[in-house]
């Protein structure tokens, strides 16, 4: 038997499908799994900010699309990538176990925390999330939009001087690159992005045997601070234009999920959290999600 997986073509892509097909090769050698690389419109306009290509699903739609048509069997993402919505006939399977979901700083010779930076310092990152979180903090600093996969940026922060970049943890951890990390940013400083450092392997709904063979990856906890994480998301309807965090703590059956929502000019940032029994994460996430609108839009009047 032969499954097809999809995935970018990205070096962080690749290493994540090449280790979910390794894990599934322990527990099914007979199997053959084949990767089909595959070009998303993320991939291919690189000269423009996220917010600005208008378009959900700017790292999963084509994937997708192959996946209805029954050209692949199974794809590979990161989760945080996923719109809050999966497309008619698809699902996400099982879960493996999360990486760090932190948020790290690679910053220039001779610095090694956000605090030692000069006054003015450059630091490049495209996301809305990860500018306003940083310049509540650091006011000071100037925010540089950069683009590209982990290795373009890291030449670009070289080529045009930045004094740093931020990137996060859990792709550098999987592309052995812990050692340029400077230092980690806690969830207290930088809420993550949400489901930040999992993986979302996903199937057609109908598509029972491919899933049947995820099972022995799954991890429940990280099942459920995704849960908690994506129904928040889903909620807020957040995308690329708004700065959205989400992490969610789990503590034996007690889970406690902090969130961060914006508005796109990071004029106002709105920091929450809720708490609640592990059962009932996806309530939880959605209650945040309501009250944080609630609050958002008093504000505004």
């Amino acid at each position: 038997m032969k499954k097809i997986v999809g995935t970018r073509g990205s070096k962080l892509a690749l290493t994540q499908t090449k280790w979910v097909i390794c894990e599934l090769q322990k527990h099914h050698p007979d199997i053959e799994f084949e990767i089909q690389i595959i070009k998303t419109t993320g991939d291919r306009v690189q000269d423009q900010p996220l917010d600005k290509i208008g378009e959900k699903g700017l790292f999963t739609k084509e994937i997708e699309d192959k996946l209805l048509s029954k050209e692949i069997d199974l794809a590979v993402h990161s989760m945080k990538d996923m719109p809050s919505v999966v497309p008619k006939g698809l699902k996400f399977s099982y879960v493996p176990k999360r990486e760090d979901a932190r948020d790290a700083l690679i910053l220039k010779e001779g610095y090694d925390s956000l605090e030692a930076l000069p006054d003015g310092a450059r630091i490049g990152t495209g996301s809305k999330r990860r500018k306003y979180q940083l310049l509540k903090h650091r006011p000071d600093l100037q925010i540089e939009p950069i683009r590209g996969n982990v290795d373009t940026r890291i030449r670009k922060m070289q080529e045009e001087g930045l004094d740093g970049i931020v990137l996060a943890a859990a792709g550098l951890h999987r592309l052995g690159l812990q050692e340029v990390i400077s230092c980690y940013l806690s969830a207290e400083l930088m809420l993550p992005s949400p489901a930040q450092g999992a993986l979302a392997l996903e199937v057609r709904d109908n598509d029972s045997e491919t899933e049947d063979l995820l099972k022995p990856l799954h991890d429940t906890v990280t099942e459920m601070q995704i849960k908690a994480e994506r129904a928040f998301l889903n909620a807020i309807n957040g995308g690329c234009h708004m700065p959205v965090g989400a992490y969610c703590l789990i503590d034996h059956d007690n889970i406690k999920l902090h969130a961060l929502f914006g508005d796109e000019e990071g004029k106002k940032l709105l920091f929450m959290s809720e708490e609640g029994k592990m059962k009932d994460a996806e309530k939880i996430g959605r209650e945040l999600a309501n009250k944080m609108l609630k609050e958002f839009k008093g504000d505004e009047r």
